[in-house]
């Protein structure tokens, strides 16, 4: 089986691959194996438990805890765990991306391998910038420097952009130019244009500090600690995941201060203030945008700005007023749109309307009674969390602090009807310590769990598919279990890129 391009080619010939200048040296099939074990997932069990970014010792003694060994085989037939039939599947994607062929999608590896999509979207023939020594080649021709040899860096860069983003850190310690790769960021804007996307939960409770979850590998990842001061350690915070980029918006002795988490760099550093700070805002994020509205700024006054966050330029622009002040309230964008409900327009006025913000036109829309029932409860609304909202597939569904019910919300009808029972009591703290997220095509359930309450330090992941059903549809499924976590769930984002 032999694949050929006009000005350099991939051959499969038997188990050797032939670049167009020559043959396969021991130490490029070994390469080139270990790129594409990180395409063609194996089955290997994983550790629990990584810190996000760290470096390791080197590529070969350390290898990739599971994912692939980096071990160079005695032959590449022999030890290899990519089939023929992998390596004749995985030229053929290579060379219906470079013609622009359809058919490529949808295709499942066989049972040793993890599945994987592949759904081609062109390029508009843009190449990346990626810094490189003064000998290595980035005109598109495959040389002895390219990130695989035999291929052109177009083709590298699409196989690697498919290759899950926990492998980044291991890429990056194989050579100088992966190094570079990774560190530029390119990596993440390219799945982004291929429409790849992974999410990740990042997640800080009482007595855990931030961590990441990665849901398709069932692993954990530490975060560095955020070297702030002991005041914003202790004060309440809040959270916003927004392109590569976390958010932690809290206080300091010195005022108002929001760190940011870099998935590229994997260390915090302080992001520029707001041109107006605040707290205890609706927020919610669209790609490489977010959006604030409302809040209360350092006297206490509610506030009716909103502004926007880029975060490739790491700037924040000032957005017309809303319609009305308000606090405590929640953000999130559907149909392209930003929206903010609930909350509150002063110390004791609540509110049940909700504003919708067209980024188009820059002008904001009062939709009257869009979350209602905000009085309801024992408890005073002041004492409640804001609105637990989350959109998957552009529908909105609510968590209801009072009832312990998903209610989904009828865009045509401006109303709520219910959907399904919480799988934990979002009633026990008014809202507060629960986590509700949308998190790919799924809604997100984070509270606390374990026969004895609160008091176990357990939190479970809770996940359902609103599309497979309501009331009497599957039941949460059970995505992890986190221990001696604290089970207060103090901030939660999921970040897709």
């Amino acid at each position: 089986m032999c694949f050929r391009e006009r000005s350099g080619f991939v051959e499969i010939c038997g188990s050797e691959i032939i670049g167009s200048d020559s043959r396969f040296t021991h130490e490029n099939s070994f390469l080139y194996g270990t790129i594409s074990q990180m395409v063609f997932r194996d089955s290997l069990k994983e550790p629990n438990m990584e810190v996000e970014g760290a470096e390791h010792e080197s590529p070969v003694k350390a290898g990739l805890q599971g994912h692939v060994s980096l071990q160079p085989p005695a032959s590449f037939n022999n030890t290899s765990r990519i089939s023929q039939d992998d390596w004749h599947l995985l030229a053929y994607i290579l060379l219906a991306n470079k013609t622009n062929r359809k058919g490529v999608e949808q295709v499942l590896l066989d049972k040793e391998v993890h599945s994987l999509t592949f759904g081609y979207i062109g390029l508009n023939g843009k190449k990346p910038k990626i810094m490189a020594g003064s000998q290595e080649n980035h005109g598109g021709q495959g040389s002895d420097n390219s990130f695989i040899p035999g291929l052109n860096d177009d083709m590298a860069l699409d196989i690697l952009a498919w290759s899950s983003r926990s492998d980044y850190p291991n890429l990056a310690c194989l050579n100088r130019k992966f190094r570079s790769l990774i560190g530029s960021g390119y990596l993440y804007k390219l799945r982004r244009q291929l429409g790849i996307i992974e999410h990740w939960v990042y997640l800080a409770c009482n007595m855990m500090p931030w961590e990441a979850f990665d849901p398709m590998k069932q692993k954990w990842m530490r975060l560095p600690r955020i070297p702030c001061d002991d005041c914003f350690t202790s004060a309440d915070k809040e959270s916003l995941a927004v392109g590569t980029e976390l958010l932690v918006f809290g206080r300091e002795l010195s005022g108002f201060a929001i760190w940011m988490y870099s998935l590229i760099t994997h260390n915090w550093s302080r992001c520029p203030l707001m041109n107006l700070p605040r707290c205890l805002f609706g927020s919610s994020s669209l790609g490489e945008i977010a959006i604030v509205a409302g809040g209360s700024d350092k006297n206490g006054n509610v506030l009716q700005s909103a502004e926007l966050y880029n975060s490739e330029l790491g700037t924040w622009q000032t957005l017309p007023d809303m319609n009305l002040p308000r606090k405590l309230c929640s953000g999130f964008f559907m149909d392209g749109k930003f929206y903010v409900i609930g909350g509150m327009s002063s110390h004791t006025d609540c509110l049940s309307c909700g504003e919708e913000y067209n980024i188009e036109t820059r002008s904001w829309r009062r939709i009257e009674n869009m979350y209602p029932g905000y009085n309801v409860g024992t408890f005073h609304p002041a004492m409640r969390s804001p609105p637990l909202v989350a959109v998957v597939n552009n529908q909105l569904y609510s968590a209801d602090q009072v009832t312990n019910e998903v209610k989904k919300y009828n865009k045509v009808n401006n109303s709520w009807n219910v959907v399904k029972r919480l799988p934990v009591r979002a009633d026990s703290s008014n809202g507060w310590g629960l986590a509700f997220k949308a998190c790919g095509n799924n809604l997100l359930v984070i509270g606390a769990g374990g026969h004895g309450g609160r008091d176990d330090g357990v939190i479970i992941l809770h996940s359902w598919d609103p599309e497979e059903g309501n009331m009497d549809g599957p039941e949460w499924n059970v995505l992890a279990v986190k221990e001696r976590a604290g089970a207060f769930v103090s901030n939660c984002a999921v970040m897709g890129c």
